[in-house]
């Protein structure tokens, strides 16, 4: 027989935070966070300094899950050219199913606007991770540009995304083609 810890308040805020904030955006209100979470109000300004920190906190929780989810196993032994296919494909995939709401972290720099924002510097940082490994594998692909195809990488990426986010296409049949098409054109192998 297993025995199941359950969850405090604060990951229970954690989670409610990175939900709420995914599925109705980042304005979701304290109470509505509390509510989820089942703390008080009391509780969340306890464990954080403010929703602000919450959600921060929580989009740095997600991350390395998110990349777990889109990115080859380090020890992958496939190209860098399939490497870099493989979060495409993975992409597409997750963009089929019914919760799909976009990539989180660029909700978060869209909605924010701010810069400087805690959620917002979490949300750029794994953005520029994710374009790191794309500039890395274009140059042990020996791209023509590692620098620029990674940059045209991420545009894909954030515009296939956002589309399949709001439901204006699908991702099917158009975005491995696509990135295949910048990969030949930057003579990456």
């Amino acid at each position: 027989m297993t025995t199941q810890t359950k969850p405090t308040p604060r990951e229970r805020l954690l989670e409610a935070a990175a939900t709420l904030a995914y599925r109705e955006g980042v304005g979701v209100g304290v109470e509505a966070l509390c509510k989820a979470a089942g703390v008080s109000k009391r509780s969340m300004y306890q464990l954080f300094e403010s929703k602000d920190d919450l959600l921060a906190a929580s989009l740095e929780r997600r991350a390395a899950s998110y990349a777990a989810r889109l990115l080859p196993e380090a020890d992958d032994p496939r190209s860098p050219r399939e490497r870099i296919l493989h979060v495409f494909e993975q992409l597409e995939s997750q963009a089929g199913a019914p919760e799909f709401h976009g990539c989180a972290y660029l909700a978060v720099q869209i909605e924010l606007k701010d810069q400087s924002h805690p959620a917002s510097r979490v949300a750029h940082q794994v953005k520029g991770n994710l374009t790191a490994f794309f500039r890395g594998e274009a140059e042990r692909g020996g791209a023509s540009d590692p620098d620029l195809l990674a940059r045209q990488l991420i545009l894909v990426f954030d515009g296939a995304s956002a589309r399949a986010g709001i439901r204006a296409d699908k991702l099917t049949g158009l975005i491995v083609p696509t990135v295949a098409t910048l990969l030949d054109a930057a003579d990456m192998h």
